[in-house]
């Protein structure tokens, strides 16, 4: 019995990870070169165990990522891109019954109009391509860090960001689970609440509740004085309330969260160890120089005991809106045909 069209779980083997190397300097100002150096350090932990496909801008942009990349297996892809968000701006991958790939393409609107860069609007067709993949295009405006999934049929979603009308004005839940059920193979779609506060993506699942495992959910347990407590302790309530889509009880697996973390200015900033990316052969998980970065990437290295766990600097890729997570997006190894 074969399955449907279906996002795989991020856990499951990859092909290759898509990613985009920092180039704006109008965007990034002081924090280019630092971001970079986050960037090439979570690229080398994620090339020991997948190829890694990175875009770049200009014959000056890829000389600095082949210098900063020096022996990892990395395939450069000159494509324009407005920044370096893939896993909202690049396809969703997913795997076909029959064997093969397809890049599910949805419309990109710069999170409610935000931030729109042209080059974004059309990145998913170009990356589509330069993966050589069938493509197909979904009429609404989905970002990849608003779903999480489990490649069984359940994906984590927040109400904050799905229904906000700045993306699909009129869309109901309902509609949604019937864009999502065949493009993803989405067969249950968990609704959390908020995400966390000062996120431009109007609250990504993404950085505050992720599959590990089937029926596992990650969630951040607040720390002391933590500005994001109510949000979190809500997400860890709702996951523990809640059954999959083959009717499993979910487990909210904990790890400590970085509490405040602020900019230069003393904003608060979107910070989050569960926005890790997880390789065939590492765990990349971010950190802010915050109490909690030991404890935290023990926590996610106890959930992946096969594979090694890495915490990379994300402070600087963080003072542009997100972190490893939110910078990649995988590229699944398919069988010639999925069987149940």
């Amino acid at each position: 019995m074969t399955r449907d069209r279906r996002q795989p779980a991020e856990w499951e083997p990859h092909e290759a990870c898509w990613a985009a190397w920092p180039s704006h300097a109008e965007l990034w100002l002081d924090n280019l070169e630092p971001a970079r150096r986050a960037h090439a350090a979570m690229d080398r932990a994620i090339a020991e165990g997948e190829r890694l496909e990175l875009l770049v801008r200009s014959e000056a942009d890829e000389a600095s990522a082949r210098a900063a990349l020096t022996g990892a297996d990395v395939r450069y892809h000159r494509i324009a891109y407005g920044d370096i968000w893939l896993r909202d701006t690049a396809p969703i991958f997913t795997v076909e019954p029959a064997g093969g790939l397809t890049a599910v393409r949805f419309r990109f609107n710069g999170w409610g109009g935000k931030y729109l860069f042209s080059d974004d609007v059309v990145l998913s067709a170009q990356v589509a391509g330069a993966a050589h993949v069938a493509d197909h295009e979904l009429p609404i405006v989905l970002e990849g860090g608003a779903i999480d999934v489990d490649g069984e049929g359940t994906a984590l979603t927040t109400r904050q960001c799905l229904l906000n009308p700045n993306r699909n004005p009129g869309l109901d839940e309902a509609a949604y689970a019937r864009h999502l059920a065949p493009a993803l193979g989405i067969a249950r779609l968990v609704r959390l609440e908020d995400g966390l506060q000062n996120d431009h993506t109007d609250g990504h699942v993404d950085t505050i509740a992720r599959f590990v495992a089937p029926g596992v959910v990650a969630c951040m347990e607040p720390a002391q004085g933590d500005p994001n407590r109510d949000a979190l302790a809500r997400v860890i309530q709702s996951v523990g309330a809640t059954r999959d889509a083959r009717g499993r009880a979910l487990e909210a697996a904990l790890v400590p969260s970085p509490g405040a973390v602020v900019d230069a200015d003393g904003a608060l900033m979107p910070a989050s160890y569960l926005n890790f990316y997880i390789g065939n052969a590492t765990v990349v998980v971010p950190t802010y120089g915050a109490a909690n970065d030991d404890a935290a990437v023990a926590a996610v290295a106890a959930l992946f005991p096969d594979r090694r766990t890495v915490g990379v600097d994300a402070r600087a890729v963080l003072t542009g809106g997100g972190a490893f997570h939110c910078i990649t997006q995988q590229q699944p190894a398919v069988p010639a045909r999925e069987e149940r």
